[in-house]
């Protein structure tokens, strides 16, 4: 007798999603749990609003528990963090963590800031799904190196270079003799303001050596006068999306103790011409296509140099996933018209199909009538001391007050109850019993209009805020019996 077999139901097709009303729709109903896990919910911030079951797991608790969607589990001892992997690592571990995600019922999606194999590895052991590229994948677009070698895939200049390891001083001056001994030598990896080298002269060399030799291969620029700025995408089966480009404010002393150190953004209709706006859109989307033959796909940042004397737009840096100033883009007007650019990097791994006139939403959104004028500042403590936090102010909506000073409004955690230039939604990093060292991350400030003036200079407003918020910290010296090792600053945690 014939053996009877039964035929396994088809899955069923997800239907497809044909415009923005269907996105929307499909984010308001959607089911499947999905986290953000790092230090806090900055980057990220306000996402949970247009995504049913996005939740936030974070380190420090930046709203005292007073945010519906922020989860914070109750410290235990770890080692030292040395880095945001690390953080990620111990919350990933963490039993009141696991509880939280397995109550979820459903296999969780997870989203990160930075992660890497390790990560990766835990997230396979507890059958969690990491929604972005694989690390080894991000690694390697990371390398400042590599992102000349992809840009010029996808015919996207670059500031007039040499790629090589240095040997010595002397070795320096033979390589850089096309692009003139005024350079800018950056590594494959780290932060803005900590690997990059303003070299003119042996002096500076020496300054900085040991950064530099034997430090595999570096990048060594042309050094030019020009004006940063920042542009944020998403790569998908689609084609490449792109958002509004930002400037970027960059090494100002009140703000930062680094020397070309990202400290904020501002965007805003008029900071840049159409002529370069356009530029800068055909390249992202340019070079997000060779990073989709390259195999990445989902979110990525950009930072172009414009040069101030001809007006010529170079790729700086590519960051692969979501940045400092992702925050900025995701609640710029036209994510308020639309759909905020990281729901479509949600979009692209949820396996769900979807068609989209992609060349057509990147033209409504470089339309000036979406771009409205915002600004975020990075506050950091500038001061070569250490000592320990006895007061720091509550995230939520403060006032400057006509004297220039600022005050405390109300308990907040969105950023559109900013009324007016004398508001801004502050969200507090360092809180009460934290050390306070050189480089260590007070708070971010985010408010209406701008907070550079005239040659692209801190404004007086903007200088009134920093003052007020930085005021509202008071510290004590250490114990004269403690002793305190911090590294440099520790590490970069947004």
């Amino acid at each position: 007798m014939a053996r009877k077999t039964t035929k396994k139901p088809k899955k069923k097709q997800a239907k497809k999603l044909n415009n923005i009303s269907d996105i929307r729709r499909f984010f308001h109903r959607n089911e499947r749990p999905i986290f953000f896990i790092s230090a806090t919910n900055f980057n990220l911030l306000g996402i949970d609003e247009w995504c049913r079951n996005f939740k936030y797991i974070s380190y420090i608790d930046c709203f005292d528990g007073r945010h519906p969607n922020v989860f914070v589990p109750t410290e235990k001892e770890h080692p030292e963090f040395e880095s945001i992997e690390d953080i990620n690592a111990y919350l990933l571990e963490h039993k009141e963590v696991i509880d939280l995600i397995k109550s979820s019922k459903r296999r969780p999606k997870i989203v990160f800031l930075m992660f890497d194999k390790r990560i990766e590895k835990i997230c396979r052991e507890l059958k969690y799904d990491v929604w972005f590229p694989k690390a080894a994948l991000r690694e390697k677009i990371d390398h400042k190196i590599e992102t000349v070698r992809i840009g010029n895939a996808a015919k996207v200049p670059s500031v007039p270079n040499v790629l090589s390891k240095i040997d010595s001083w002397e070795h320096l001056v033979k390589l850089s003799k096309p692009v003139g001994q005024d350079m800018v030598l950056q590594s494959a990896f780290g932060d803005s303001g900590h690997t990059t080298f303003f070299i003119k002269n042996e002096k500076d060399f020496r300054r900085y050596e040991q950064k530099i030799v034997g430090q595999g291969e570096i990048k060594i620029m042309k050094r030019i006068d020009c004006r940063g700025s920042a542009i944020e995408a998403c790569a998908t089966k689609e084609g490449t999306m792109v958002g509004p480009l930002m400037t970027e404010l960059v090494g100002f002393k009140q703000l930062t103790p680094y020397r070309g150190g990202w400290c904020g953004n501002e965007i805003f209709p008029g900071a840049f011409t159409e002529d370069i706006r356009e530029k800068t859109r055909k390249y992202t989307e340019q070079f997000g296509n060779q990073l989709a033959k390259e195999g990445y796909r989902g979110y990525f940042e950009l930072d172009f140099l414009i040069d101030k004397n001809d007006g010529e737009v170079y790729l700086g840096e590519c960051n692969p996933r979501v940045t400092g100033a992702s925050s900025m883009t995701n609640h710029a007007a036209f994510a308020h018209a639309d759909a905020p650019l990281f729901l479509f990097h949600l979009l692209e791994f949820s396996d769900v199909p979807f068609n989209l006139d992609v060349a057509e939403l990147n033209r409504r959104w470089a339309d000036r009538d979406n771009i409205d004028d915002w600004c975020q500042m990075i506050i950091k403590h500038t001061e070569d001391s250490v000592d320990i936090l006895t007061q720091a102010p509550e995230s939520g909506i403060w006032k400057l007050l006509p004297d220039g000073t600022v005050e405390f409004d109300r308990f907040d955690y969105h950023r559109r109850a900013v009324g007016s230039e004398q508001e801004a939604f502050f969200l507090r990093i360092s809180n009460v019993g934290d050390y306070r060292y050189e480089g260590a991350d007070l708070g971010i400030l985010i408010t209406r209009g701008r907070a550079m003036g005239k040659g692209f200079h801190l404004n007086n407003r903007a200088k009134q805020w920093i003052e007020g918020m930085k005021s509202q910290f008071k510290a004590a010296p250490l114990p004269a019996a403690e002793p305190v090792s911090l590294s440099d600053p520790a590490f970069k945690i947004m």
